[in-house]
This record gives structure tokens, C-alpha cells and sequence, in this order.
């Protein structure tokens, strides 16, 4: 089944770089009023391209070329506005900073930031019906429990999927269910051309010789758990048995991935907590006159094959309260609010990653406390400490409601699909993708 999922970015960015060069076009013919000639345009798009390629950096760090969910759209204009915002204020600043090119920026890039905000607008907005076929194919969708519910939500409340499902079957009902007469005819009747089903469910199974004909009228069977996950980024916790981490965990040495994940938390936690020094004499300052010392605040997490680690923040808190041997919610101070806020209370933890004891990227560590106590509660959970914990993870960029400093089962299953994801799918892209949409949680104050 194609889904326009995989390809969406690729047209999302084509139609941004055709755009930034429409808005040119359009900007050199209301400036000098006359159709751009072949030198004048190419001496303006010199300059311009450097910052076609920042802004689009920029569009990736905003997450406009994330799958457009229904939660994602709920939130497009707000990103738009943003990422056009400070698209015009690299635009000014490098143009004022860069006189090399030549080009007077007060008219010709005020101009050119109007058009250009307009034709992104349009094509963000009206443009995704060149992301889908005009007509969507009939599905039938066969599984069980939230996420089906989920799935089936999604997929038939966003016009971007090209398929619909007309009808589904509850697996923990199916035995009151007249499956040739419900199920069988509506697939004949409609031209259902696709079943998503959860063919690793055990309740599948008295319904599979239904199925089987349908192969003869060409009917497309697709892993119902494959599209959760990539519509989701998460894997669906109903299909984490013993078999799926025989067939997508491993344990096996990627030298090449290894050494270049290692080199770039050597090289980039060297250079941050360098550069980071300079910040160093303030917080300490602040945090001195406060509340006075200790600067800095140690606690043990659980690291890679559950070994204890020790890592180090700035004291953000008056004290750190204990119950029952689990971290409480703790009293922040007035400056350790602040750092939170911009998260610099983490920069120590960059020599972490020097050390090796975490990595860049990865899930984020947990205190030993709540470890003993989700491995007794949520199965598997153990998993997540076969590779090296980081600075940020998938989890951290993804979930909207994180387990804080109180246990919760129920976020932390959640927060432990993204998890697995992560590391079902880790490489050195998505590492990229998860340090640069950081990036936008710090700058933005905003995230888990």
C-alpha cells in the first residue's frame, strides 16, 4: 500500500525551493517593473540561495517537514509564522552582515519576505492535494484495542491518507460477528482493494481462511502495525511480544555506526562544553548568591546494560525530596527556574557525554528507584538499557505528556514505544533529526 507518508517531505521541500525562487522572480518584477533578465536574476540568486538553504534548515528544525497528523495540523500556522519570522531575521541580518553581494536589502528583501510569506503560506495550506490522489481507495481495517482506535481515527479524519476505512473488526468481538455477511460482502460490494490487518493477533486466526480467497480478487493485505508505526513514529506496545524483539532488536556490533556515533559525541561535546565554559562564572554566580552552595548537583541514573551512572547538572532545586525512595516534586529556586526554562541546568552533562557514560542521543536515563518499579510493572522494559542512554531522545521530542517526577505507568509505556522505536530504527540520520529539532525545544523553552 503506498501511503503519501514516505514522499511528503520530498514534495513539501520541492515545493518550498520553487517556491523561495517564484517569490525572486516575482520580487525583481515589482521592483524594477520588467520582466528579470537572465544576469540580474542570477546575481540575486548568489545571495539568495545561502539562505534557500538556512531557511530550510529552519523548516526542518520547525518540524514543517514532519508527517502532517491531525495533531500536526492543529499546530501549522503557529510553526509557519514562527519559521517565516526568523527566516526574515537571518534574512536581514545576513544581508547587513555579507555587503560582498551588493544587493540593498530595505526594499528588495522587504518585498521579497511579502511574497515569499504569501506563496509559502499558500502552498503549506492549499498545496496538499498535490500530496494525495484525488481518490481515496476503500480499506477494511481488522485488529484490536487503542490502537486500532487510534489508527482508524487518524487515517479517515486527515485528507492527506490516500485510503479510508469504510469498516473495521474488533478482533475481542469477533465472535459474535457474522464475518462472511458483515466483513466479506461489504469488501465485495465496495471493491475494497485493501485490509489492514493484525495478522500477529491469536484471535486472527478463525478468520484467516475468509481471507484467503481474497487474494484471488486482488485484494492487498498490509501489517496494520507497520502503518501505526509509520504514521506514529512509535512502536504499538500491543505488538511487543518475545517474537518482535527476536526479529528487530539486536544486540550485534555496527563498528561503522559505533565509531561514528562515539566521534560525533566526542566532537561535539568537547566543542559545546568549551564553548560552554564562558557561561559558567554567571550560573555559578547566581546560583551562589541565591542559595549558596552546592553548585553542582550529582544523581545516579541507570545506564547501558544497567550500569550505574552518575550525572551532573547545575542545582536547579533548594533540595531534592525522597518518598519511599523515589524523587518527589522538588523546590525549585529562582534561578534554577531560569535554567530549566533554557535548559542550561544540563550543560555539565555534555562531560558526561565526554566520558562516555551517555550519549548525544538516546532514551533518556532513569533513576534506579523507578526502574525496579517499571520492570516490575510494564513488560520489557528492561530493553531500553541494551543501548547507551543520551542527552535527548526520541521520546523527549515526540511525547506530549512525559512521565515527571511522580511514577506513572501508564506515560511511561507510552514514552517506552518511542523508546523502541529509537532503537529498532537508530542510525546516524536520526540522530541528526533528534539534535536539531533539540535545538528548537531549547531555543523555544518548550518541551520535556
Amino acid at each position: 500500500m503506498t501511503f503519501s507518508l514516505k514522499r511528503e517531505p520530498f514534495i513539501l521541500f520541492a515545493g518550498d525551493i520553487l517556491s523561495f525562487l517564484i517569490s525572486l522572480w516575482l520580487m525583481l518584477l515589482l521592483r524594477y517593473q520588467k520582466l528579470p533578465q537572465g544576469e540580474i536574476f542570477l546575481n540575486h540568486l548568489r545571495p539568495f540561495s545561502i539562505l534557500f538553504a538556512v531557511w530550510i534548515l529552519v523548516f526542518f528544525i520547525a518540524g514543517l517537514y514532519e508527517k502532517h497528523t491531525l495533531i500536526f495540523q492543529s499546530g501549522l500556522p503557529s510553526r509557519l509564522l514562527n519559521a517565516e519570522i526568523t527566516n526574515a531575521a537571518i534574512a536581514t541580518v545576513f544581508f547587513y552582515l555579507v555587503p560582498y553581494f551588493g544587493i540593498t536589502p530595505k526594499t528588495n528583501l522587504f518585498i521579497y519576505i511579502v511574497i515569499s510569506f504569501i506563496l509559502i503560506l499558500l502552498w503549506r495550506v492549499k498545496g496538499q492535494r498535490f500530496l494525495i490522489s484525488q481518490r481515496k481507495q476503500n480499506a477494511v481495517l481488522v485488529g484490536s484495542g487503542e490502537e486500532m482506535t487510534e489508527l482508524k481515527e487518524e487515517v479517515n479524519n486527515n485528507s492527506r491518507y490516500e485510503i479510508k476505512f469504510i469498516s473495521s473488526v474488533d478482533l475481542d468481538e469477533i465472535e459474535g460477528l457474522d464475518f462472511k455477511e458483515e466483513i466479506l460482502k461489504t469488501i465485495y460490494t465496495e471493491e475494497v482493494p485493501v485490509v489492514a490487518i493484525d495478522l500477529r493477533n491469536e484471535k486472527v486466526e478463525p478468520v484467516l481462511p475468509n481471507l484467503y480467497n481474497l487474494i484471488f480478487s486482488k485484494v492487498r493485505f498490509v501489517d496494520m502495525h507497520k502503518i501505526y508505526e509509520d504514521i506514529f513514529d512509535r512502536i504499538p506496545l500491543s505488538l511487543v511480544k518475545y517474537n518482535w524483539f527476536l526479529e528487530n532488536i539486536s544486540t550485534t556490533e555496527r563498528p561503522i555506526f559505533d565509531f561514528l556515533k562515539r566521534a560525533m559525541d566526542i566532537l561535539v561535546s568537547l566543542v559545546l562544553g568549551i564553548l560552554s565554559l564562558l557561561l559558567y562564572p554567571f550560573i555559578i554566580a547566581a546560583i551562589l548568591y541565591e542559595d549558596g552552595r552546592p553548585i553542582f548537583f550529582l544523581q545516579e541514573r541507570i545506564g547501558k546494560n544497567n550500569n550505574m551512572v552518575k550525572l551532573i547538572k547545575f542545582r536547579s532545586m533548594i533540595h531534592h525530596g525522597q518518598k519511599n525512595g523515589i524523587a518527589t516534586k522538588p523546590i525549585v529556586t529562582k534561578t534554577g527556574s531560569f535554567l530549566r526554562k533554557v535548559r542550561i541546568d544540563e550543560i555539565p552533562q555534555l562531560w558526561n557525554v565526554l566520558k562516555g557514560d551517555i550519549s548525544l542521543v538516546g532514551p533518556r536515563p532513569e533513576i534506579p528507584e523507578l526502574v525496579k518499579r517499571y520492570e516490575k510493572e510494564i513488560p520489557y522494559y528492561n530493553i531500553r538499557h541494551l543501548i547507551k542512554p543520551g542527552l535527548s531522545g526520541w521520546a523527549q521530542l515526540y511525547q506530549k505528556t512525559p512521565p515527571k517526577f511522580d511514577p506513572n505507568s501508564d506515560e511511561t509505556k507510552v514514552k517506552l514505544s518511542y523508546d523502541l522505536y529509537y532503537i529498532k530504527n537508530r542510525s546516524l540520520v536520526l540522530d541528526l533529526k533528534v539534535a536539531l529539532k533539540t535545538l528548537k525545544i531549547i531555543f523555544s523553552r518548550n518541551g520535556v
